[in-house]
């Protein structure tokens, strides 16, 4: 199974904040070099985003859509990558401890081509991809809400 987690020294909230921005995917999204909100909606059900994949000459646009949204705990998209059909990505957030997060992703091929052919070595990709995309979210968290010195707090 191709799913993975990632404690963050961050809140929920936090990664919330992250996750709920559609522009912040292209900084933790392995593989996307753009991402656009396709409205206003977004993260909510059936609110949709585009992205860019661009490797060397060749670059690629597909897009996501949200399939779930149940914060504090759930958000589910469907990525659509054209003829390799879709993707379920289930990120799960959880309070870990008093001030930090674990990020679960639960990520499989659903439709099309990646669905039917779906089988361990492509699970070894996700693995593999996730590796890189949970520590770039973690760091994508860290900088747009920095902890707050507990010093500065009672000032």
């Amino acid at each position: 199974m191709a799913v993975r987690h990632h404690i963050i020294k961050r809140s929920p909230e936090a990664v919330w904040t992250v996750l709920g921005n559609p522009r912040l995917y292209s900084e933790w999204v392995v593989g996307t070099s753009a991402t656009r909100p396709l409205d206003d909606r977004w993260p909510q059900v059936d609110a949709a985003l585009e992205y860019s994949i661009s490797l060397g000459p060749w670059s690629y646009e597909g897009h996501t859509v949200v399939r779930r949204y149940e914060p504090p705990g759930w958000l589910e998209l469907e990525a659509h990558s054209g003829r390799l059909g879709t993707a379920r990505i289930a990120i799960e957030v959880r309070p870990w401890g008093r001030d930090d997060t674990l990020v679960i992703v639960d990520e499989h091929p659903l439709r099309g081509l990646g669905g039917a052919l779906h089988a361990a070595p492509l699970d070894v990709l996700i693995q593999i991809r996730h590796r890189n995309m949970l520590p770039r979210l973690a760091t994508t968290v860290e900088r747009v809400s920095p902890r707050q010195d507990p010093a500065d707090a009672s000032a």
